[in-house]
């Protein structure tokens, strides 16, 4: 993908970024994945691929993934993923209760930070650790 999308940004300014906007783009790269590989896995029709992603990328389901590779996580890692837990959001989550909504975006700040800092092989490493 960073063949035709240019990261602009090196890794001292995606620091000082808030957590929020490390999970804004880690929402997108995480569901791209998922997208990605229900169409590479199953012969689902676009109506199926749709409810088959909801199922990943839900924050319930986000919250169970941290959980499930958290321990694997580097200490580097692991302050993203504090950073974006305790990020202040101000958004009321519609189907999910506030602590999955908390690690949900824990998790996307991860994805995001990994993505915008161009560590693709981690990101890789992490998604291969994701049971589907």
């Amino acid at each position: 993908m960073n063949d035709f999308i240019e990261l602009k940004k090196d890794e001292q300014e995606v620091n000082l970024m808030s957590p929020l906007t490390w999970a804004y783009i880690g929402d997108c790269v995480y569901e791209m994945y998922i997208r990605t590989k229900l169409v590479n896995e199953t012969k689902l029709k676009p109506h199926a691929l749709h409810i088959q992603a909801i199922k990943h990328v839900k924050a319930k389901a986000q919250a169970e993934t941290l959980n499930e590779i958290y321990d694997e996580l580097t200490e580097k890692e692991k302050e993203i993923v504090r950073r974006g837990r305790n990020a202040e959001n101000h958004h009321l989550p519609k189907n999910a209760n506030v602590q999955d909504y908390m690690y949900a975006t824990a998790f996307e700040a991860l994805i995001g930070y990994l993505y915008l800092t161009k560590q693709n092989n981690r990101l890789k490493e992490i998604f291969d650790k994701i049971s589907f």
